[in-house]
């Protein structure tokens, strides 16, 4: 997998997660879910993300 791709499944698997968890254990967890979309936001008009230099540093192999 690229990391294109690592970086949409972690950011799914956190808005799933944040929204399951804010409906079973406390609605305070869907502040990550703002969180997560908010960084979305801003890497789509900066270009830059946090997680990518996390799995570039994992090894995970750019796009070509």
């Amino acid at each position: 997998m690229t990391l294109e791709r690592y970086l949409r499944l972690i950011a799914g698997f956190f808005v799933l997660l944040s929204l399951w968890l804010g409906w079973l254990v406390d609605p305070r967890f869907h502040w990550l879910t703002a969180f997560v979309g908010l960084n979305l936001l801003q890497s789509a008009f900066t270009n830059w993300c946090p997680m990518v230099a996390v799995l570039k540093k994992l090894g995970v192999r750019p796009c070509s």
